[in-house]
């Protein structure tokens, strides 16, 4: 990592830790649905809540590409990420404007599982800052694992809890995209154990158009 100098310096290291922050946030519980909501629309609007956070937040993954230096393949691959996640946070929005039963802020955890949250994105804050080269890049790799399972996972059980048959069967391909997605980060994290694979001719990432997604805005 170069060396930072001057108001030059603490613009960049500014908006690293800006960056890394955004990446890393457990943001805090807010109030949720009213005591008279169902059972399945509370799991519903809790689960659109978290997805979007977590879609909002993975969307900008791609800015780190300013700040640290990647492999091509890792580049490639987080550029996508964040491509799927800012259609599938836009996605979540376009729902929430048409139907006002559907919120976004109902982010309700228990007080052991918020102050976990924050005690693993100060841990990953302090790796993702402090590592360089392939240790930044598996670094990274690990915790876009972890955000593209929570992705895939919340987007299947909010679908399953969806009663508008076409936002279902949207929430089932972003569910895909973010599986897929998720497949791509394992074995690119493989591919880096094995030292007689070729990374640029991996086939599981390989020919990829940018963009692509399972998920769309139903008519």
């Amino acid at each position: 990592m170069p060396q930072l100098s001057g108001h030059a310096g603490a613009g960049r290291f500014g908006a690293m830790l800006a960056i890394v922050g955004v990446l890393t946030a457990c943001h805090p519980p807010k109030a949720g649905t009213g005591p008279g909501a169902s059972s399945e629309q509370t799991t519903r609007n809790n689960g659109y809540s978290l997805l979007h956070q977590v879609l909002d937040e993975e969307k900008d993954v791609s800015f780190l590409r300013f700040i640290k230096s990647e492999h091509s393949d890792v580049k490639n691959l987080v550029n996508r990420i964040a491509s799927a996640s800012g259609t599938g946070a836009k996605l979540l929005e376009e729902f929430a404007s048409h139907d006002a039963s559907i919120t976004l802020d109902d982010i309700r955890l228990p007080p052991g599982e918020a102050a976990a949250r924050d005690a693993i994105a100060s841990t990953k804050k302090k790796e993702l800052l402090g590592e360089t080269g392939d240790k930044f890049e598996l670094t990274l790799l690990l915790t876009q694992s972890e955000a593209l399972s929570y992705a895939w996972h919340l987007a299947k059980v909010t679908g399953e809890n969806e009663p508008q048959p076409e936002r279902a069967r949207a929430l089932a391909g972003l569910s895909r995209d973010m599986q897929n997605l998720y497949q791509e980060v394992f074995a690119l994290l493989l591919s880096n154990t094995k030292p007689s694979a070729t990374r640029e001719n991996n086939p599981t990432y390989a020919g990829r158009a940018p963009g692509t997604t399972n998920a769309s805005i139903p008519k």
